[in-house]
């Protein structure tokens, strides 16, 4: 007797990340019943045993857990592009820039860049941002999986714009208390809404951006809460300078005499993080998430996350921000990522192609704490499940015997673009290309209304004609 289930994705090859590989099945098939995976095997095998509502064909297509972009900075996507090609990144470029978005203008950035993830098989969105009206509500109505991260910080409004280089900052602590009690506050009320969807962490914008009292009184919160701390760390030479002027140590050393150094500490970039620093971290049970294209693109550098997994540490790959990545494509992130590395360390074996999907599936959903819940196609976890498609032309043709080239071609060639069908929890969110859950059309132009505004606050401000790349647009350049 055959057994009643919603859906059946057959006849596709299977990615299920079970294992220490990749988990390759041929001619594989996953069963849904509701939310969940209630099996994965050979097709033939599992036609046999279920009856489903809804069978879908995924022939000539790679059948992968979705994708999960462990940090993301959503709300400026409204800026994509505004901050490439300069030095002094965060305080030249980006922040002049963010003194005149608004509230409406960050949403419709969120919704523009959740839709552009969306539309390349992310299905878990590590959202990194200031809590601000319509920001969960958003990812409950997109039916995609969020974890949400409310940030705090005790900088002034325009701190960074306005601070010279080198120089301290100024910390404010009405700022401080006030985007603090924000942020434990929305981690509270989110958590665990639209049937587990959505999950908080808390959000320590960086060491140097907050007082050692906020820094301890943050951790001793999210320790009572069961919350992970999610903070950059060792982003960059600014804060090291930063954290070396007030206390005479380097981040990673100054967060370990705190108690940060445990499993509780996602440690977002470690830039300028030495070798044995990402190690120590590694060894203290933390994780660490890579944002390969928008380091590279900031900085120059590549982030030692291959000393950290060489520790023993997991690593997360995050598509962080449009101003200094240019997209949210975890495609681009797996290509860069082996790329970067292999270029660093001279090497083509380092971060193989199989390493880095996993980083963006099974390692990032345990990173976040979601390992028992998705990240790999198996019986009982959720049926966040993508369908990407083989057959078009840069991911062709499929080698199967002896050689399988499907999981090379997709870190090394794959765009996005082939992603065909996306489930999150069960239910379909993008069928044959098309978003069902979202209107394109409407998101693009609300994106397109806000941009135009915001340039016009731009021009208004005299500072603009300071910004990093003004010298660039005069010379034609741009």
């Amino acid at each position: 007797m055959t057994e009643r289930i919603n859906t059946l994705i057959a006849h596709g090859h299977l990615f299920t990340m079970q294992g220490a590989g990749v988990g390759y099945v041929a001619d594989g098939a996953v069963a849904v019943r509701g939310t969940r995976i209630v099996a994965v095997g050979p097709t033939a095998e599992l036609s046999a045993r279920f009856q489903a509502d809804e069978t879908i064909d995924a022939r000539n297509c790679a059948v992968l857990p979705g994708l999960i972009d462990a940090h993301m900075h959503t709300h400026l996507a409204i800026v994509r592009g505004v901050a490439q090609d300069v030095t002094h990144w965060m305080q030249k470029a980006l922040a002049p820039y963010w003194d005149h978005t608004t509230s409406e203008a960050q949403m419709a950035g969120t919704r523009l860049n959740a839709l552009e993830a969306l539309k390349a098989g992310t299905t878990t969105h590590g959202d990194y941002g200031f809590p601000r009206p319509g920001w969960p509500e958003f990812y409950v109505e997109l039916g995609v999986r969020a974890c949400l991260t409310p940030i705090f910080n005790a900088l002034p409004p325009r701190g960074l714009s306005s601070s010279k280089l080198g120089d301290l900052y100024e910390f404010d602590m009405q700022v401080g208390r006030r985007t603090l009690d924000n942020a434990v506050a929305f981690a509270r009320e989110w958590a665990g809404a639209a049937d587990g969807r959505i999950t908080t962490m808390l959000g320590v914008h960086a060491p140097d951006m907050m007082p050692v009292e906020m820094l301890r009184e943050a951790k001793e919160i999210a320790q009572r809460e069961g919350w992970k701390l999610h903070t950059h760390l060792s982003q960059g030479d600014r804060e090291t300078e930063q954290i070396l002027k007030r206390y005479g140590k380097r981040p990673v050393a100054f967060v370990a005499e705190l108690g940060y150094l445990d499993d509780q500490l996602l440690a977002v970039h470690l830039t300028d993080a030495t070798d044995e620093e990402a190690a120590q971290v590694a060894r203290s049970g933390a994780h660490m998430i890579l944002c390969s294209g928008s380091i590279g693109i900031i900085d120059g550098l590549v982030p030692p996350a291959y000393a950290f997994k060489q520790a023993g540490g997991l690593v997360a790959l995050g598509s962080d921000q449009a101003p200094g990545n240019n997209c949210s494509n975890m495609f681009n992130e797996m290509r860069l990522t082996a790329l970067f590395n292999k270029c660093k360390y001279a090497s083509p074996t380092v971060m193989p192609a199989w390493e880095v999907l996993r980083m963006v599936t099974i390692e990032s959903a345990q990173v976040l704490g979601l390992g028992d819940k998705i990240g790999s196609l198996e019986a009982g976890k959720e049926a966040d499940v993508i369908l990407v498609d083989l057959t078009a032309p840069n991911l062709s043709p499929i080698l199967l015997n002896p050689i399988r080239n499907i999981v090379p071609n997709l870190v090394y060639a794959g765009t996005g673009h082939e992603v065909k069908t996306v489930l999150v929890a069960g239910k379909v969110l993008v069928r044959d290309y098309a978003v069902l859950v979202a209107d394109e059309a409407a998101i693009w132009a609300e994106a397109q209304r806000q941009a135009e505004a915001f340039e016009r606050r731009v021009a208004a401000d005299p500072r603009h004609k300071d910004m990093a790349l003004m010298q660039a647009m005069a010379a034609g350049q741009l």
